[in-house]
């Protein structure tokens, strides 16, 4: 991809809110997540609404830092949509790219059949006496965002949705924007590794795996972004990445399993 930012220059007023919104993506996000995360998972163990009030509070602030990031590039007069990601591919991804995101996908999918299957619920330590009834099972923090009822499905979708849109605007095209300009003229594979840490500590929540997971995705996400010029592919696929819990049913996750063995019934 061509036409990145060369300068903050480019930027004009708008410079040292483009760096400090990049910064933040880098340093603010992981410490935010944290917080988020601990106290939602503190708020499952008695709150049934507890999902539904952080789903919505994660589409408030994903799409706050997606609209002032927006309104900064707005105010950058030399910064065409072009160099963010706002346009129409102008390329096909390279073999490389072109198979590491195929592998995305595959992957993927068979999560979703270890998911169904109740492989990782049935890993997940049950509930120690005197932790109450609401008691969330030790398993990695993604399981816990899973929605269990209808309406948290519904909402997720909307999550989901909002995750591929927003932090690929974020850490994609406005980020690498910035890193461009910040840093100069960067190869290409410097630019999707500076990416890729990027995203993956915006995961810590989720320990070294899931930091090291989120990472590589994050940069077949960049891969994907920098060889089409465009943020369309790369929102594609984390969308779809992220809606796949969709095809998990509400039985195959944890508290659910859990509760039918607590009830003396046999687990499939």
């Amino acid at each position: 991809m061509s036409g990145l930012p060369a300068s903050l220059a480019d930027y004009g007023p708008a410079a040292l809110s483009a760096v400090v919104v990049g910064v933040y993506l880098v340093l603010g996000e992981p410490l935010v997540g944290q917080v988020l995360h601990r106290r939602f998972e503190g708020r499952l163990r008695s709150d049934p609404a507890a999902r539904r009030s952080f789903y919505l509070r994660l589409l408030v602030l994903e799409w706050g830092l997606a609209l002032l990031a927006l309104a900064i590039w707005l105010a950058a007069p030399d910064v065409d949509a072009a160099a963010v990601g706002l346009a129409w591919p102008t390329g096909w991804p390279g073999p490389v790219t072109g198979v590491a995101a195929v592998l995305v996908l595959v992957l993927a999918l068979a999560s979703v059949r270890a998911l169904r299957g109740g492989a990782l619920a049935r890993a997940a330590t049950l509930p120690q006496p005197g932790e109450g009834r609401h008691a969330e099972p030790t398993v990695h923090a993604t399981l816990a965002l899973l929605p269990r009822s209808r309406s948290e499905r519904r909402l997720f979708t909307v999550v989901g949705v909002t995750a591929g849109v927003c932090e690929e605007w974020l850490y994609r095209g406005f980020f690498l924007a910035v890193v461009a300009a910040v840093a100069g003229d960067l190869p290409r594979v410097a630019l999707v590794a500076v990416a890729a840490v990027a995203f993956g500590l915006a995961h810590a929540y989720q320990g070294v795996s899931g930091i090291v997971l989120t990472g590589v995705l994050g940069g077949v996400f960049a891969a994907l972004y920098l060889e089409t010029g465009s943020l369309l592919l790369p929102v594609l696929l984390h969308a779809a990445v992220d809606l796949r819990f969709l095809l998990v049913p509400s039985s195959a996750l944890p508290e659910v399993l859990h509760a039918r063995r607590a009830a003396g019934g046999a687990l499939a």
